[in-house]
């Protein structure tokens, strides 16, 4: 018998394992595979405001060892998010463990949804925030990668909510750590990383893009060993707790991350060719400290030997 209990502190749940949010929607169409509450989390889609219709299409484009993504934070808005019977009412009704995935077109709104969510927070356990969203009201510069505005979200964000924060990182910067840095001292709990890198495709034949808004977000097997020393990098410059991604397809990559420093995983692309692939990670992250007589999950973190 192995232990998969991940504590991160202000939480703790049942396993390392999570979704990453964009990637398995409200969690309804893959409760038809599995239950679930099996997971660590449940990680939604963002969340903001007002409804949001995305990009147009194609918005999805298949890439050596990843794919790209522009669906543009597509999303039912704040509101149907919490009453609308597909979305939090039915993630209540199954006992999953819920983290909402939020974000906003100006400062301001992401105190706005941050405080909506905050009142009626029954079966919502964290609050992720998405700061690789571009702010309308400065040039369409993504708060992720400037310091002082990932700083400025995560402090309203702070003062707008008692729920545990944790802050997705964008990895299009020049030194991850430091913004790791900037969003623990503004009131992170946690840290989530990475989100995708941005790329490009042009199909040869028509000589067109690929995705409609030319360019989108890389994810998948590609990005791994970037994520991976991301991870490692940040983990050794913040006290609070790091959840790792990027290109998780198994439990031994998952093990990987954690040996990097990571306290728990999110599962992304691998979810799109495997609707099974959160669970067959979860089995794989027990399989692997059975084999190696390992107890707890918790000895994994940081584990790595130099």
């Amino acid at each position: 018998m192995v232990d998969l209990s991940c504590d991160l502190g202000l939480f703790k749940l049942k396993n390392p394992v999570m979704t990453a949010s964009g990637t398995f929607g409200y969690g309804k169409e893959y409760h038809e595979y599995f239950d679930i509450s099996r997971l660590g989390a449940v990680v939604v889609k963002g969340i903001r405001m007002e409804p949001s219709h995305g990009n147009p299409t194609p918005r999805i484009a298949e890439t050596a060892g990843g794919m790209l993504n522009a669906i543009g934070l597509q999303g039912p808005g704040v509101e149907k998010f919490l009453h609308g019977e597909d979305y939090m009412p039915f993630l209540r009704s199954t006992g999953a463990t819920v983290i909402v995935n939020i974000w906003g077109k100006t400062l301001e709104e992401y105190g706005e949804v941050a405080a909506r969510l905050d009142a009626e927070s029954d079966g919502i356990t964290a609050l992720e925030i998405n700061i690789s969203c571009p702010n309308v009201k400065h040039g369409g510069a993504a708060f992720g990668t400037d310091i002082k505005l990932a700083s400025e979200v995560v402090s309203l964000v702070r003062k707008s909510t008692k729920l545990p924060l944790i802050t997705k990182l964008s990895p299009n910067v020049g030194n991850i750590a430091d913004f790791a840095r900037a969003v623990e001292a503004a009131g992170s709990d946690m840290v989530s990383l990475i989100n995708t890198f941005t790329g490009m495709a042009i199909d040869v034949e028509t000589r067109r893009p690929r995705l409609a808004n030319l360019t989108g977000g890389l994810s998948g097997p590609a990005v791994k060993p970037v994520a991976v020393r991301m991870v490692y990098d940040v983990s050794h410059a913040v006290r609070i707790p790091v959840i790792g991604m990027g290109g998780i397809c198994n439990g031994l990559d998952a093990v990987e991350f954690m040996l990097a420093g990571a306290s728990a995983v999110a599962v992304g692309t691998a979810t799109f060719v495997d609707p099974m692939a959160s669970i067959r990670v979860i089995e794989g992250i027990g399989e692997y400290m059975e084999r190696h007589h390992i107890s707890a999950v918790s000895e994994l973190v940081g584990g790595m030997i130099r």
